[in-house]
């Protein structure tokens, strides 16, 4: 009988980055689909706030919905106007409302953020696979991979929310990028998101991840918004948000894409380590 057991350590270098969309590598401030959650609740007559709309950002778009109805004050809202809570026919209805009014609006907010292009060249001369996932549908994403290819930017997998059994927090979206790009372990992937759905999506997948805070659904603000602010503002909501993520778990957390690739040499120095995440 054997008095020892041997540990497998991946030593080598990253071999795939996986970035979000909305607030990721576009969208400065996950705009799109904060606005269009905030309309069709309006346009059902209960009305609610940009921050409400944002809270479940970055599970799949009915589950999103659902999970607004389950919060008391939209539920008490809801009640208030139909005499009645809402039901699953509820969230069905406002789904359907939701996909072409989303589908009318992308290109409006596909523009790539500041420094996704340079970060990507650096990591296209890494020789590192290129990945996304998404909340958005897929012909909600073929919208937005038309626009960002004019602007320079195709990743080499794309996976979308409807293609997978299972929506984030599961990692089934990381996994079939994994697949798709062939990597040989998860634990030389990393995750990149500004969501904390999209942080436990990585992590569930055995990867290692980074919170984007400023330009996406943590702060919610347009770069000009945001540009606008007093630099006490600035900071107190760059403090919350990267508290947030960093709650989530994230392994390390920074302003934009712009910021990450100092955070990829130190995975890369932990992997040589041995490190997991």
């Amino acid at each position: 009988m054997l008095s020892y057991s041997y540990q497998r350590k991946y030593c080598g270098k990253i071999q795939a980055v996986i970035f979000d969309w909305a607030g990721t590598t576009i969208d400065f401030g996950c705009i799109a689909p904060a606005v269009v959650f905030v309309q069709i609740f309006e346009q059902a007559g209960v009305p609610i706030t940009m921050t409400e709309a944002r809270l479940p950002m970055g599970t799949h778009k009915k589950e999103h919905i659902r999970q607004l109805l389950q919060m008391d004050s939209i539920k008490n809202r809801w009640q208030e106007k139909y005499q009645r809570f809402p039901t699953d026919d509820d969230v069905d209805q406002l789904f359907e409302n939701f996909v072409p009014i989303q589908i009318d609006c992308l290109t409006q907010y596909a523009s790539l953020i500041p420094g996704t292009l340079k970060v990507i060249e650096e990591i296209r001369a890494r020789h590192y696979k290129i990945g996304s996932t998404s909340d958005y549908l897929r012909n909600m994403l073929e919208i937005c991979l038309k626009e960002t290819k004019k602007q320079g930017y195709q990743p080499d997998s794309f996976v979308a929310v409807d293609e997978v059994p299972s929506a984030r927090p599961h990692p089934a979206m990381c996994l079939q990028n994994a697949i798709n790009l062939e990597v040989s372990t998860l634990e030389s992937c990393v995750k990149i998101d500004d969501t904390i759905p999209g942080i436990h999506e990585g992590l569930n997948a055995g990867m290692w991840t980074i919170g984007i805070a400023l330009s996406g659904n943590e702060v919610g603000l347009s770069l000009e918004e945001f540009n606008s602010l007093s630099i006490e503002e600035k900071n107190r909501l760059r403090a919350h948000a990267y508290e947030r993520l960093s709650a989530s778990g994230a392994h390390y957390v920074v302003d934009t894409i712009a910021d990450v690739m100092p955070c990829l040499n130190m995975i890369e120095a932990r992997l040589a380590g041995g490190e997991r995440p």
